[in-house]
């Protein structure tokens, strides 16, 4: 986590982050990135709050800081969450865990929509409230665009996940109303050691049987974990951050390079193409949405900012993680 250290200092002499202590509260503090952004801003002396639910009161969220009572059925925050300064919403059902079944797609929805309407609703009946809600969203929501290069200012695309993030944010937004800056933080592909998908493309390299995803000419728009929390950070502390943010390298590769560059760090072949036909039939919709759209994103609004990131190259952010 030090090149993220060093990347929120230079952040922050760049861009007049606020440098005081702050209480934060986070939804979703035991997922990949909840617990990674949790260490970092306890490192940095802010006081981290983790949002826990009735049902996992108990071990949900073994990073620092404190766990406060949060009830999205019913809306009720613990006293503890009083006098926040920020939040952090990352909470939301695992993408990519099982077929999507009509079941499967109301707890991703539900997870992420429901939750995020009820913690806005939550934030409305504070007194002080805090000054800025840092959500999460997802790149999905600009479908299958082929070669087009997308940025803040590109339309939504069509499909369930475009569709079900473009409620998600609009429940965000909610809290713009309330006075609370909104910072939309749309995830790309997160590659990181702990979780999300590098382990599972790596499975298939450990036993040499690795290859490109159907045509292999999908955009693949990845970002490094340390990334992830170095902008999180910066969303939280910098007033000028505002509305979307693609969180995602300033160098997409198409899925063909992508799994070249993987099979290299990973000193194996790439032989074993996997037919788009028979990801469909492994994994149906989920297999089109994830795997086979192609989503050239820019993260123009970072440039913007001067941020720096700690890895734009895969190859050598690869080599930092396998």
């Amino acid at each position: 986590m030090r090149s993220v250290r060093v990347a929120g200092i230079l952040l922050a002499r760049n861009t007049g982050t606020q440098r005081g202590k702050m209480k934060i509260l986070v939804t979703g503090s035991s997922g990949l990135v909840g617990s990674a952004l949790g260490q970092t801003l306890a490192r940095a002396g802010h006081t981290v709050c983790r949002l826990v639910r009735p049902q996992s009161a108990s071990g949900e969220g073994a990073n620092e800081g404190f766990a406060v009572a949060w009830n999205p059925a019913t809306g009720e925050l613990g006293g503890a969450g009083v006098g926040a300064d920020a939040v952090v919403n990352l909470a939301g059902a695992s993408i990519a865990e099982g077929r999507w079944t009509t079941q499967r797609k109301e707890l991703l929805g539900t997870s992420r929509i429901d939750t995020t309407r009820a913690l806005v609703n939550a934030l409305a009946k504070m007194n002080a409230r805090p000054s800025v809600l840092v959500s999460a969203s997802a790149i999905g929501i600009y479908g299958d665009r082929g070669d087009e290069t997308l940025t803040e200012e590109s339309k939504p695309g069509t499909g369930f996940l475009a569709g079900l993030t473009q409620e998600w944010e609009a429940e965000a937004l909610k809290a713009e109303a309330l006075g609370i800056r909104v910072v939309l933080a749309r995830f790309g592909i997160i590659l990181a050691r702990e979780g999300g998908a590098l382990p599972k493309m790596l499975v298939p390299f450990k036993f040499r049987a690795g290859g490109k995803l159907g045509s292999g000419q999908q955009w693949m728009s990845w970002v490094a974990l340390e990334d992830v929390v170095g902008i999180l950070r910066f969303a939280i502390e910098s007033n000028s951050a505002r509305g979307p943010i693609n969180i995602v390298s300033p160098q997409p590769l198409q899925n063909a390079e992508f799994t070249q560059v993987l099979a290299k760090a990973m000193r194996r072949p790439a032989l074993f193409p996997a037919p788009a036909f028979a990801l469909r039939l492994a994994l149906g919709e989920m297999a089109d949405a994830l795997l086979l759209s192609s989503q050239r994103v820019a993260p123009r609004a970072l440039e913007k900012t001067g941020y720096r990131f700690s890895h734009s190259d895969l190859s050598a952010a690869l080599k930092n993680l396998v």
